[in-house]
């Protein structure tokens, strides 16, 4: 393996300003309530109005101000995804078994009962991460869906947002943003009860509010910043590549971008074909700096090594560029999701094509992927038992008790032994 280009992988850290920031914010915001959530908001986003949330005409007027294509591509895109998650719900069955004569054991899945969105706002009015968590939850089941996006400083909401926020079915949307909406949501603010699970990415102090909310309610995953890898053989196409590794820097400063080439020949002619295109790129002042600081060239000796590689980096996404996809699709375990081939690119998982964009970052795909239906489902064991098979079980558990010296555990095992033991047995 040689290292052609030696930039810093991204890695998730719990940075203690930012942590001391929002535990005090956390802290200001459950005990003063809705006063402290405008003031954090005419601080931070010099957003003031007589009220967060949205009322069903503010709503109708905000999507009357979207163009009625940028309406049907949204459409487009919902429906997408919508059709994954209703099929990604069917491969969750429920399971009853007979493990034992009178043994019946199973497991439902439930949807959680609540779930609160945020849709990021900042540098991009990234409008269809709004799709990415409200379907999901709702094909789920989740019979409540509120949603935060924050405002654009000064001037309100961005239409295309509400628009999909609106359409992908939330019950409830809030102009709010950063840790004030998380925590109206996590908290129960403004009259909303709290919800259940938080979902959606942001940028550090929304991650960090994330982390620290976490046990009060459930949350989806902590992302940092975006990533993208590229496995590519000689036979890819140096354009294309560095077309598809810019199109995840313009993210932020901070992106990972990583090539793993077979040749030094091809880490060559591609790092120079994104040199040329990173300086017409009209996102230039933030890829560039991406690149700059994150971008990593690796040249492997053959393909293992370039699976060990990518499993060792665990991409956010991952996009594959080679003529052996059999190969690194069944070798490859870690990575939020798969681009398989030149034909796909991370821009479709992003918005259009269905796979969810909310995806581990920092080397959690080697232990999380991203969300998806299952995220707002909890897998609940059940047990039955005939009397038989329980004077059966409770014997020996009664003996498993007593080895552990819990003898209030014992105990009812030895009622169920005296309940359901045979009148002849009893009797001895």
């Amino acid at each position: 393996m040689q290292v052609f280009k030696a930039g810093q992988q991204r890695l998730f850290e719990t940075d203690a300003e930012t942590a001391a920031v929002v535990s005090r914010m956390l802290l200001e915001l459950e005990r003063d309530g809705m006063d402290a959530v405008r003031r954090y908001s005419r601080q931070f986003d010099d957003w003031d109005p007589p009220a967060f949330r949205l009322s069903n005409s503010q709503i109708r007027e905000a999507i009357a101000r979207v163009p009625e294509q940028a309406i049907r591509d949204t459409g487009y895109c919902q429906a997408n995804v919508r059709r994954f998650a209703q099929e990604q719900l069917r491969t969750l069955l429920p399971l009853e078994v007979e493990i034992r004569p009178g043994v019946i054991l199973g497991h439902r899945h439930i949807p959680v009962n609540a779930v609160g969105s945020y849709i990021p706002g900042g540098r991009y009015p990234m409008f269809g991460s709004a799709q990415m968590s409200i379907i999901p939850a709702r094909v789920a089941g989740v019979r409540r869906v509120a949603a935060c996006t924050p405002p654009a400083r000064g001037q309100g909401c961005y239409p295309a947002t509400i628009n999909a926020i609106h359409k992908a079915g939330a019950d409830a949307i809030y102009v709010l943003g950063g840790v004030p909406a998380l925590a109206l949501m996590a908290f129960g603010l403004d009259g909303l009860e709290p919800v259940d699970v938080l979902c959606g990415a942001g940028n550090r102090f929304v991650a960090e509010a994330k982390r620290q909310l976490f046990g009060r309610c459930g949350i989806d995953l902590l992302a940092g910043p975006t990533e993208i890898l590229v496995i590519a053989d000689d036979h890819a196409d140096p354009a294309l590549v560095a077309c598809d590794l810019l199109g995840q820097a313009e993210h932020d400063p901070n992106s990972g971008v990583c090539l793993i080439c077979l040749s030094e020949d091809f880490a060559r002619r591609t790092t120079a074909e994104l040199e040329k295109q990173l300086s017409v790129l009209p996102t230039r002042d933030v890829a560039a700096l991406a690149w700059r600081d994150h971008g990593i060239v690796y040249v492997a000796e053959s393909e293992e090594e370039a699976a060990q590689l990518s499993d060792r980096y665990a991409p956010e996404h991952l996009e594959l560029h080679v003529r052996h996809s059999d190969f690194f699709f069944a070798r490859l375990t870690n990575y939020g999701s798969l681009f398989i081939g030149e034909e796909t690119t991370v821009a479709y998982g992003d918005k259009t094509i269905g796979t969810n964009h909310i995806l581990p970052t920092s080397r959690a795909a080697r232990y999380t992927g991203g969300v998806w239906v299952g995220k707002f489902l909890k897998t609940c064991t059940y047990q039955r038992m005939t009397p038989a098979a329980s004077l059966e079980t409770a014997e020996v558990t009664e003996r498993q008790c007593l080895l552990e010296h819990m003898l209030a555990h014992a105990i009812t095992a030895r009622v169920r032994i005296e309940r359901y033991a045979p009148p002849a047995a009893k009797k001895e």
